[in-house]
């Protein structure tokens, strides 16, 4: 049977056959007490400190290692394009992936600037993979989630077995940091979808303009999403099903990227409101997953604070971005390098013949 493998792994997650391990605490502490050490304030690079030291815990590396960086940018189709939600129509996905695939999007810049890898996946792009795109259809593209589940539920499996296999995969080829990114025309429609149903929010509180809809366009948006909820809200309280009714492949590869990062000690710095609705799916599917996640920022559109807050995640950033396709992981990994460089290159107390600063707790006990 197709996608055999990718569905077992995935129910192997879901179900805790295979088991996530958690951060290593004392890797984390070791990367804390470093950057106490050096001659600046306690905290006084922030959440800068808090994730490279999570990053160090994930490893189980001293220093936390961004040098071997990629971006799996997820690429599909959706359906729910039939009813007018994007400025865009679907063949608009395939020349993107193309265009990400070939370093000419906003990804090319700042993948040269941190050395990062950008791989680009077809997970369902309606028609040929474009050249330079590794593929890994399941179906050329998802149904219109008013006419039909957006995917069945082996579909869904096996789109989140593939995001799974992809983290280990590239594991095995030497990555030390995956960013999440994606491609798809209409995918703020099913992350709009998805937010809602698993948040219990309105349309109006989830659905943005995406690339720029007009107002009736933003109207239509919100009343599809409207309807998709009323259509399954059945099953909003099970996370594979809300996947399966209202999502995409790439969505559900992405939130198995998100498990796999978990199950293989990847730290997984997360892109956008895509991402980031995916990253909500996963937890509700595995909640030992949440650790490995950083979230690079707080997105502009509308769930971007809701999102965070249900994930109980600070963001790196708040600087209302909207791009996507893994941008602002980028952006971050370019601030995480910076203060991992900090970390290695600079003074300590010593160095001046000072005693270093000292935490509260650390005083209580000496």
């Amino acid at each position: 049977m197709a996608w055999e493998q990718e569905i077992k792994t995935a129910e192997e997650v879901l179900s805790r056959a295979l088991p996530i391990r958690p951060v290593d605490k004392g890797w984390i502490l070791r990367v804390q007490r470093a950057w106490d050490a050096l001659a600046k304030p306690l905290d006084g690079f922030g959440r800068l400190e808090q994730e490279t030291a999570r990053i160090g815990g994930i490893q189980k590396t001293f220093p936390p290692d961004l040098s071997h960086a990629e971006v799996l940018v997820l690429a599909s189709d959706n359906g729910i394009v039939a009813e007018g939600v994007s400025q865009s129509g679907q063949e608009v996905t395939a020349l993107c992936a193309g265009r990400i695939a070939a370093g000419c999007s906003t990804l090319g810049p700042l993948a040269a600037r941190t050395g990062a890898r950008i791989l680009v996946y077809d997970l369902g792009i309606c028609g040929p993979t474009p050249a330079g795109v590794i593929p890994h259809k399941i179906a050329s593209g998802t149904r219109d989630f008013l006419k039909a589940p957006a995917m069945t539920r082996k579909e869904t499996l096996a789109a989140i077995g593939t995001g799974i296999c992809l983290v280990r995969e590239r594991k095995q080829a030497g990555a030390t940091l995956l960013g999440t990114g994606e491609m798809g025309i209409g995918n703020t429609t099913t992350s709009a979808a998805i937010l809602s149903a698993l948040l219990h929010l309105s349309p109006e509180e989830t659905c943005g303009r995406g690339a720029g809809l007009s107002d009736a366009g933003l109207a239509r948006k919100r009343e599809v999403v409207r309807r998709g909820l009323q259509r399954y809200q059945s099953d909003c309280s099970d996370p594979l099903a809300v996947l399966s009714d209202l999502g995409g492949f790439d969505l559900a590869g992405l939130a198995g990227v998100c498990l796999g990062g978990a199950l293989y000690h990847v730290p997984i710095l997360l892109d956008g409101i895509i991402s980031q609705a995916a990253a909500l799916a996963a937890w509700k599917l595995n909640q030992a997953a949440l650790p490995f996640w950083i979230p690079s920022h707080r997105s502009g559109e509308p769930a971007g604070k809701a999102v965070l807050s249900a994930l109980s995640l600070a963001p790196v950033l708040d600087a209302d971005l909207r791009v996507g396709e893994g941008t602002g992981a980028l952006l971050v990994l370019d601030l995480l390098q910076s203060a991992c460089s900090v970390l290695t290159s600079s003074q300590d107390f010593s160095d001046y013949g000072l005693t270093p600063y000292r935490r509260p707790e650390d005083a209580a006990h000496a």
